[in-house]
């Protein structure tokens, strides 16, 4: 291929909430995207679910979980390649971001399963995985890294607001603020986790109602936000940190909800009720996202919400009111908001290949523009 030439590349991830692979097809130079092709979502079993989540932290069964988490990634592809027909010398590389099972940057780790040279044996397609390493041994936080993606994607919008804010709502939350969206990665660029997104409230439905997310937010817009326990939960040194800085899906908790002593005498607890521990949650995200604003050179004009988040109605609500801005969901704007994260490893694949940074030091706080991604070919027939 010719060193400047756009080509397909095909992005693959998984993110902390283990809904399960989000596969998308993209034509890029790695600079911009001249393509937007068909996309995928292949949700998770309940037992690989289990299987994964019991390595967080970095424990547990990893060998095995890393394989049934590979070869689900191989499925996921075969199915988005025949589900439309496309031919598989058409793609030149599948981005793999693997599975967060542990992020400590400030302890220089931070950890990714996911067997790439599996998963180049299985599809028989080029695959660059290893995306956040070099960056967190450089000293950057190693995420968020859809930063210059988003950037690159908002080139294409037009009349876009300056500036512009991308938010991602997954199991973490992180925005990108974009200061002249019409510049692409020529842009200045400002990017973080702000708090957390879907990871707690999933959590406290999961251990309250036994299901693994609170559907369109219909729970949490059934009761009422305790603002003591929210403020209880924002009490927290993160959002007092300067960016660039980033989370790990299990930094926060929902310990401020689960009973605080009644103050008559009695040692009793006040246990807060199943909607409005979602409610005050749901909220948490959104005030999370409202700290953030200390950190922007300006408030941005116009939210896009991608991710999970964005499907979680008492969410979007809050930000809206809360955020005292426009807040859509990136389908507004023509995106795909299921598929964005997919799409950014995609894009980095393509940038990997081409020997082009991943993450800038407004990004992830690295020194300098930094390299990354390890390539794996699949074995000669």
């Amino acid at each position: 291929m010719a060193a400047t030439e756009p080509f397909w590349a095909l992005g693959l991830m998984s993110g902390t909430s283990l809904d399960g692979v989000d596969a998308a097809l993209l034509r890029t130079d790695g600079h911009t995207i001249f393509e937007i092709g068909p996309d995928l979502t292949i949700p998770y079993d309940q037992h690989l679910r289990d299987l994964v989540r019991s390595t967080y932290g970095g424990g547990g069964p990893v060998v095995e979980a890393e394989k049934a988490l590979t070869l689900a990634h191989a499925e996921t592809v075969e199915m988005l390649l025949d589900n439309y027909g496309i031919a598989r010398d058409s793609v030149e590389v599948v981005g793999f971001h693997g599975q967060t099972i542990l992020h400590e940057p400030a302890e220089g780790r931070t950890v990714q399963i996911g067997d790439g040279d599996l998963l180049a044996a299985r599809t028989g397609l080029l695959v660059v995985d290893d995306f956040r390493s070099a960056d967190v041994a450089a000293g950057g936080e190693g995420a968020p890294l859809a930063p210059l993606f988003h950037a690159a994607l908002a080139a294409g919008l037009s009349d876009a607001p300056a500036p512009l804010a991308v938010l991602n709502l997954g199991g973490v939350a992180n925005v990108t603020w974009i200061a002249e969206p019409a510049r692409g990665a020529d842009s200045s660029l400002i990017a973080f986790d702000t708090g957390p997104a879907n990871a707690v409230l999933d959590d406290w439905m999961a251990a309250r109602r036994g299901l693994p997310y609170d559907a369109d937010g219909r729970l949490a817009l059934s009761g009422q936000v305790d603002e003591g326990r929210l403020t209880a939960l924002l009490d927290n040194s993160y959002f007092r940190r300067l960016p660039p800085k980033s989370l790990d899906r299990g930094d926060f908790d929902a310990a401020p909800l689960e009973g605080l002593e009644i103050d008559d005498g009695t040692g009793g607890l006040d246990t807060l009720s199943d909607a409005d521990g979602a409610a005050t949650l749901a909220a948490f995200t959104a005030a999370s996202v409202v700290r953030a604003l200390a950190h922007l050179p300006a408030p941005p004009a116009l939210w896009i919400a991608c991710g999970g988040g964005r499907h979680n109605r008492a969410i979007m609500r809050s930000l809206e009111t809360r955020l005292s801005a426009s807040v859509v969901q990136a389908e507004a704007v023509g995106w795909h908001g299921d598929a964005l994260e997919a799409q950014a490893f995609a894009f980095l694949a393509v940038r990997a290949l081409r020997g082009l940074p991943l993450s800038i030091p407004e990004t992830t706080g690295v020194g300098r523009p930094t390299l990354g991604g390890r390539i794996h070919t699949p074995p000669i027939a």
